[in-house]
């Protein structure tokens, strides 16, 4: 192919991506709830079961996830943003000191929602599984502690596998070199878990918007990286200003995930609302 037919390609490439994402954020927008809340709740009703009696309340205003959903995305976005800062372009994995604490929140975050599994299964069908006792009674505050350990697991795995994809010049430290590194990002988010256990408006209202948009950077940085990977384009930037381009197209495809989820969902139940336990 001639220089100049591949240079008008690339160029097309770049405004059919813009204009794909423009198209479906547009749709989804047109075919959400109303209002901020509303859109955060389309989001939320894309990934998460939405049960009222498990999830936190602004007033009698149900947040648009769960409290393991919620708790897990803030818990991710968290960790993204503390590595953006202080372990920028690393993309070697944490040290094992730090591993086997995450493996840990893992294991308690499988654990805690078997249980509530269970319980759930109990609650709705109470003649099923009679037998087989609960570990313990399941409540929103053990949702969001295991779910915000779940979270950062997943930030910790997420952020240097991007940067191994992304960056020309990736720098191939370890994101978490040693424990004492994890320390404060572990502290930071049991401060905020806290806080969020206090059900004040003035911290659950940021913990909503936070939370559902941790689906959207979540969603986008994983399709991101399969999108460099399918256009062969790995290891080709040095700059965040040249990477707008394959965010958009995995924000795109995140955003025709949720739409066709929200669709059929919707279609399934008629209604917005999360799932009913009657």
């Amino acid at each position: 192919m001639p220089q100049h037919d591949s240079t008008r390609l690339k160029a097309a490439s770049k405004y059919l991506v813009v204009l794909a994402a423009l198209l479906v954020f547009i749709g989804w927008i047109l075919n959400t709830p109303p209002g901020l809340l509303g859109r955060a709740d389309a989001i939320g009703y894309a990934v998460c079961h939405r049960i009222d009696a498990r999830s936190f309340h602004i007033g009698s205003r149900q947040l648009p996830l769960c409290a393991r959903c919620s708790s897990m995305y803030l818990g991710a976005v968290i960790g993204l943003a503390y590595q953006m800062v202080f372990a920028r372009k690393r993309s070697g994995t944490p040290h094992w000191s730090v591993i086997i604490p995450l493996v840990l929140f893992v294991l308690a975050f499988g654990i805690d929602g078997s249980n509530s599994y269970l319980y759930l299964i109990k609650e709705t069908y109470p003649d099923a599984l009679a037998r087989l006792p609960n570990l313990y009674e399941p409540n929103n505050t053990l949702r969001l502690l295991t779910g915000s350990g779940m979270g950062l697991g997943i930030a910790a795995m997420l952020f240097p596998a991007f940067n191994q994809t992304m960056w020309k010049d990736a720098d191939d430290r370890r994101v978490f070199p040693d424990l004492k590194s994890f320390a404060p990002l572990f502290g930071l988010t049991l401060l905020l878990d806290l806080l969020v256990l206090t059900e004040n408006p003035v911290v659950l209202y940021p913990v909503a918007f936070i939370s559902v948009g941790g689906v959207l950077i979540l969603l986008m940085m994983v399709y991101s990286m399969i999108w460099v990977m399918l256009m062969r384009l790995e290891n080709e930037f040095t700059r965040f200003s040249q990477l707008w381009l394959v965010l958009a197209a995995g924000f795109t495809i995140a955003m025709l995930q949720i739409a066709a989820i929200d669709l059929l969902r919707f279609w399934l139940t008629g209604t917005w609302g999360g799932f009913s336990l009657s």
